[in-house]
């Protein structure tokens, strides 16, 4: 998938699911979904960690919420096992057990958590679900290590299936593309927000393709490959996913600049303050000629402090940002349901994946 860059022109709707979150209508609830997943796929994630040398595992069962540091009592949550159910339901989908898909499930989220590993010290987070990130509870050095660990070991864990060749392929793939995207996530942080060295809307779009929906469409794909699916029905089922990455990427981002503290665990307008540059700020910026105020507010000095950071979300919503990217992630989710239907699914399978879908690009999970 390559996404194409946005209009200029400010549509006049966000899109249903959109409008559905603003008034509250109710959605399907994905959340017994997610965990009747959790539940199939939670004795091979153990059995998969209890093979660690036993400080990484330490280190591995804290970082998926498992566990406190040194090991004792019980975590917090471990997360909601969005690409476990990806997995899962590809598996099932395409008329296969769901165990079928569980070695997919325990590899992706092997991997997932590798990288958020990686991403917090890339950043410099300093928490991770409310608690010290794992860089933070047991130092950088040794976080590195876990995270190399929890990589082999997702890849090790599809080297054990009857279809280990191209299930390891898919795995790889979706890790180059993950790597790619991080890469350029970083290096926008480097570059102008006006002029010709600007991140373009488009730019952005393909970023977020690698960085958020490789691994989604990866975890759909590998579930379906491991029941057996067809090479050209797997491809389709990792588009579906990756498309889905995009629309959940720009809900975030819709999150991270006007969400709700309390449901976000982040300040408001949070995004913004640290000048991130996520879709909403970038198709604003694309619609004013030279940035204008915005622009300003953006690149000066301290400008972001108080007031300043309220004007900016302000002048983003007056520009059309905000509608702009709610009307890219509706565009992107709308793609992954039509790649859904054009496929030969067991119905129940995907009316779940569909709800999934759903409740993901609306953040309602």
């Amino acid at each position: 998938m390559t996404p194409t860059a946005l209009r200029r022109s400010t549509p006049a709707t966000v899109g249903p699911a959109a409008t559905a979150n603003r008034t509250g209508t109710a959605r399907p609830d994905a959340a017994p979904i997610l965990r009747r997943c959790r539940d199939l796929t939670a004795p091979a994630l153990t059995e998969a960690v209890d093979r660690l040398h036993p400080w990484v595992a330490e280190m591995a069962r804290y970082a998926m919420g498992l566990r406190e540091a040194g090991g004792v009592g019980a975590g917090p949550s471990r997360g909601k096992g969005v690409r476990q159910a990806l997995a899962v339901l590809g598996a099932e989908a395409v008329s296969g057990p769901g165990r079928a898909g569980v070695p997919g499930a325990v590899a992706v989220e092997l991997v997932h958590t590798f990288s958020l590993l990686h991403d917090d010290i890339m950043d410099g987070d300093a928490l991770r679900r409310g608690r010290p990130a794992l860089w933070k509870a047991y130092g950088t050095g040794p976080a590195v290590l876990a995270g190399d660990a929890l990589f082999a070991l997702g890849v090790e864990t599809l080297a054990d299936t009857p279809h280990a060749g191209p299930a390891v392929r898919q795995l790889t793939t979706a890790l180059g593309d993950l790597v790619g995207g991080q890469a350029d996530d970083l290096l926008f942080a480097e570059r102008p927000w006006t002029g010709a060295e600007a991140v373009g809307a488009g730019e952005y779009l393909t970023m977020a393709e690698r960085k958020t929906g490789a691994l989604l469409g990866c975890a759909l794909a590998l579930g379906a490959r491991l029941a057996g699916a067809p090479d050209g029905m797997v491809a389709e089922l990792d588009r579906a996913g990756r498309h889905l990455g995009v629309a959940f990427q720009i809900a975030d981002d819709v999150l991270g600049v006007w969400g709700n503290p309390e449901r976000t665990g982040k300040p408001v307008h949070g995004d913004l303050r640290q000048g991130k540059k996520t879709l909403p700020v970038l198709a604003a910026l694309d619609t004013t000629p030279g940035g204008g105020e915005l622009a300003e507010l953006l690149t000066a000095p301290g400008a972001l402090d108080g007031d300043g950071v309220r004007r900016a979300a302000t002048l983003v919503e007056q520009a059309g940002g905000r509608a702009r990217a709610e009307h890219e992630a509706q565009r992107h989710l709308a793609e992954a349901r039509a790649r859904l239907t054009s496929l030969r699914l067991a119905p129940g399978p995907a009316g779940e994946l569909r709800t999934l879908l759903t409740a993901l690009a609306d953040r309602t999970v």
